[in-house]
């Protein structure tokens, strides 16, 4: 159930897993065990980085039926300085960087029509 919620919400969010992993902090290859119920007693502690990260309260991942969303334009902020600190760290094109450009305006777009 666990890796239900979590691959849904990521996929709602439009993440993959190696974002996920990014934002999480959780490896790319243990998220995909959860997400595929090959792990299915996941500690506290990663269930709590991966709902900051998706966003969602940690009862909402552990089963409860009320989604709880956070403060998503300053978790936007926030996330958006992250991925831009690692672009230029990583050297990216300026066609990498019209790409990104679309990915925020998406991004807003998504929390403002919640």
């Amino acid at each position: 159930m666990v890796g239900k919620r979590i691959n849904k919400l990521r996929l709602d969010r439009g993440y993959s897993l190696t974002v996920l992993a990014e934002m999480s902090g959780i490896s790319k290859s243990y998220l995909s065990y959860l997400e595929r119920d090959l792990r299915t007693n996941p500690s506290l502690q990663v269930l709590t980085k991966v709902s900051n990260a998706l966003g969602c309260s940690l009862e909402y991942l552990l089963g409860d039926e009320t989604f709880i969303e956070k403060q998503w334009k300053n978790e936007l902020n926030e996330e958006i300085v992250f991925l831009l600190q690692n672009a230029i760290q990583n050297g990216t094109l300026h066609g990498d960087m019209e790409d990104f450009q679309k990915y925020v305006e998406f991004l807003n777009w998504k929390a403002t029509n919640k």
